[in-house]
């Protein structure tokens, strides 16, 4: 299995307008009744879609983006996992917002998609300027905590917990599970309640 460090993402971005956007307006709730998250990421954003034509991910210069602008409280709403995981089987790898709710938050982090905070200006400034240059490339850098964007560069902030987990490699729990796979062997060979059956 490969490493799971994550230090920087780079790509074009995808910005989205509006705050408190919630997780039922990312993936609506009938599409909530799969199995697994296959398929999850044609249902991104489907009823703003069907609502509005030129909503962003509707728009053809837009396809292939790997980080998404965001506003205030992004995620909000109830906690359904299928939000970041239809995101991110668009094609979404990062995520910059103004803030964003705590449980969307970890259901990010938990399947190795950081999120990043950036000033309201901040935000504003890159959701406009992306709009403008769709091709530009953005750099989400989680070791310096900047966001590149042209000639300008972007404080970013994240909770330092979450930020080790993505430097060491660590958000991904079944690769924690596996690299000490000896280790839990040799513990569970010790336990009379697993060998003395």
């Amino acid at each position: 299995m490969t490493s799971a460090i994550i230090r920087e993402i780079t790509g074009r971005g995808i910005p989205l307008p509006g705050d408190d956007i919630d997780t039922d307006r990312i993936i609506p709730g009938r599409f909530l009744r799969c199995v697994t998250f296959e398929g999850l990421e044609a249902h991104v954003f489907a009823d703003d879609r069907q609502q509005n034509p030129d909503h962003p991910f509707n728009q053809e210069k837009y396809l292939g983006a790997s980080l998404l602008i965001v506003g205030r409280n992004f995620g909000c709403g109830s906690s359904r996992e299928h939000a970041p995981q239809a995101l991110m089987r668009w094609g979404i790898r990062g995520i910059i917002g103004e803030s964003f709710a705590e449980i969307f938050f970890a259901n990010c982090t938990a399947i190795g998609v950081p999120c990043v905070t950036v000033s309201a200006e901040d935000a504003r400034w890159l959701r406009e300027v992306v709009a403008a240059h769709p091709e530009m490339e953005l750099r989400l850098n989680l070791e310096a905590m900047t966001v590149h964007a042209g000639d300008r560069q972007l404080a970013a902030h994240m909770p330092e917990g979450a930020r080790r987990q993505f430097l060491e490699g660590t958000w991904n729990s079944t690769f924690v599970l596996l690299e000490a796979g000896e280790a839990i062997e040799r513990t569970a060979a010790q336990l009379p309640y697993v060998t003395g059956f």
